[in-house]
Protein backbone atom coordinates (compact mmCIF):
# COMPACT_ATOMS: atom_id res chain seq x y z
CA UNK A 1 0.00 0.00 0.00
CA UNK A 2 1.29 3.44 -0.81
CA UNK A 3 1.62 6.04 1.88
CA UNK A 4 -1.27 8.39 2.61
CA UNK A 5 -0.86 12.15 2.91
CA UNK A 6 -2.31 13.13 6.28
CA UNK A 7 -3.75 16.56 6.94
CA UNK A 8 -5.62 18.12 9.83
CA UNK A 9 -8.77 17.62 7.73
CA UNK A 10 -8.38 13.85 7.20
CA UNK A 11 -6.27 12.68 10.16
CA UNK A 12 -9.11 11.73 12.52
CA UNK A 13 -11.03 9.94 9.76
CA UNK A 14 -8.00 7.91 8.64
CA UNK A 15 -6.95 7.09 12.21
CA UNK A 16 -10.50 6.18 13.20
CA UNK A 17 -11.03 3.78 10.33
CA UNK A 18 -7.77 1.84 10.71
CA UNK A 19 -6.64 -0.35 13.59
CA UNK A 20 -2.94 0.38 13.10
CA UNK A 21 -1.36 3.47 11.61
CA UNK A 22 2.25 4.55 11.32
CA UNK A 23 2.85 8.26 10.88
CA UNK A 24 6.01 9.89 9.55
CA UNK A 25 6.28 13.58 10.47
CA UNK A 26 8.73 15.06 7.95
CA UNK A 27 9.73 18.09 5.86
CA UNK A 28 11.28 18.31 2.40
CA UNK A 29 14.31 20.28 3.63
CA UNK A 30 15.19 17.69 6.30
CA UNK A 31 18.13 15.44 5.35
CA UNK A 32 17.32 12.62 7.81
CA UNK A 33 13.69 12.78 6.63
CA UNK A 34 14.82 12.22 3.04
CA UNK A 35 16.90 9.24 4.21
CA UNK A 36 14.02 7.72 6.20
CA UNK A 37 11.37 8.31 3.50
CA UNK A 38 12.34 5.35 1.26
CA UNK A 39 12.54 3.03 4.29
CA UNK A 40 9.04 4.10 5.37
CA UNK A 41 7.71 3.73 1.81
CA UNK A 42 9.23 0.24 1.46
CA UNK A 43 7.67 -0.86 4.77
CA UNK A 44 4.30 0.39 3.55
CA UNK A 45 4.56 -1.99 0.59
CA UNK A 46 5.44 -4.92 2.88
CA UNK A 47 2.51 -4.32 5.25
CA UNK A 48 -0.64 -3.73 3.16
CA UNK A 49 -2.93 -4.14 6.20
CA UNK A 50 -1.39 -1.16 7.99
CA UNK A 51 -1.86 2.49 7.04
CA UNK A 52 1.37 4.42 6.58
CA UNK A 53 0.70 8.15 6.68
CA UNK A 54 2.98 11.10 6.10
CA UNK A 55 2.56 14.54 7.65
CA UNK A 56 4.46 17.35 5.94
CA UNK A 57 5.21 19.50 8.99
CA UNK A 58 5.69 22.60 6.83
CA UNK A 59 2.22 22.34 5.28
CA UNK A 60 0.53 20.83 8.34
CA UNK A 61 2.16 22.78 11.17
CA UNK A 62 -1.07 22.81 13.20
CA UNK A 63 -1.37 19.01 13.02
CA UNK A 64 2.30 18.56 13.90
CA UNK A 65 1.90 21.02 16.76
CA UNK A 66 -1.13 19.17 18.12
CA UNK A 67 1.12 16.13 18.59
CA UNK A 68 3.95 18.17 20.10
CA UNK A 69 6.36 17.43 17.25
CA UNK A 70 9.57 19.32 17.96
CA UNK A 71 12.07 17.31 15.92
CA UNK A 72 11.82 15.59 12.56
CA UNK A 73 11.64 13.00 11.37
CA UNK A 74 9.37 11.68 14.09
CA UNK A 75 7.79 8.27 13.80
CA UNK A 76 4.50 7.66 15.59
CA UNK A 77 2.54 4.41 15.80
CA UNK A 78 -1.15 4.39 16.71
CA UNK A 79 -3.22 1.32 17.54
CA UNK A 80 -6.94 1.78 18.10
CA UNK A 81 -6.30 5.55 18.03
CA UNK A 82 -3.86 5.28 20.95
CA UNK A 83 -0.26 6.43 20.49
CA UNK A 84 1.82 3.39 21.39
CA UNK A 85 5.14 4.72 20.06
CA UNK A 86 6.51 8.16 19.28
CA UNK A 87 10.18 9.00 18.88
CA UNK A 88 12.17 11.47 16.80
CA UNK A 89 14.94 10.31 14.51
CA UNK A 90 15.32 8.21 11.40
CA UNK A 91 14.72 4.52 12.04
CA UNK A 92 16.72 1.83 10.19
CA UNK A 93 14.69 -0.71 8.21
CA UNK A 94 15.32 -3.58 10.63
CA UNK A 95 14.31 -1.50 13.63
CA UNK A 96 11.17 -0.33 11.84
CA UNK A 97 10.18 -3.94 11.17
CA UNK A 98 10.74 -4.77 14.85
CA UNK A 99 8.59 -1.80 15.94
CA UNK A 100 5.79 -2.86 13.59
CA UNK A 101 5.90 -6.42 14.96
CA UNK A 102 5.96 -5.25 18.59
CA UNK A 103 3.08 -2.81 18.02
CA UNK A 104 1.04 -5.61 16.48
CA UNK A 105 1.66 -7.86 19.47
CA UNK A 106 0.43 -5.35 22.06
CA UNK A 107 -2.50 -6.36 24.23
CA UNK A 108 -4.65 -3.31 23.56
CA UNK A 109 -7.03 -4.10 26.43
CA UNK A 110 -4.03 -3.80 28.75
CA UNK A 111 -2.86 -0.61 27.01
CA UNK A 112 -6.31 0.95 27.49
CA UNK A 113 -6.30 -0.06 31.20
CA UNK A 114 -2.87 1.50 31.69
CA UNK A 115 -3.91 4.68 29.89
CA UNK A 116 -7.04 4.98 32.01
CA UNK A 117 -5.03 4.44 35.21
CA UNK A 118 -2.50 7.08 34.13
CA UNK A 119 -5.27 9.53 33.30
CA UNK A 120 -6.89 8.90 36.72
CA UNK A 121 -3.53 9.50 38.42
CA UNK A 122 -3.06 12.77 36.51
CA UNK A 123 -6.54 14.04 37.36
CA UNK A 124 -5.92 13.31 41.05
CA UNK A 125 -3.03 15.78 41.12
Amino acid sequence: MATVELTKENFDEVAGSNATMLVDFWASWCGPCRMFGPIFDAASEQHPGIVFGKVDTEAQFELAGSFGIQSIPTLMILRDQVIVYSQPGAVPAGSLEELITRAGELDMADVHRQAAAHQADQSAL
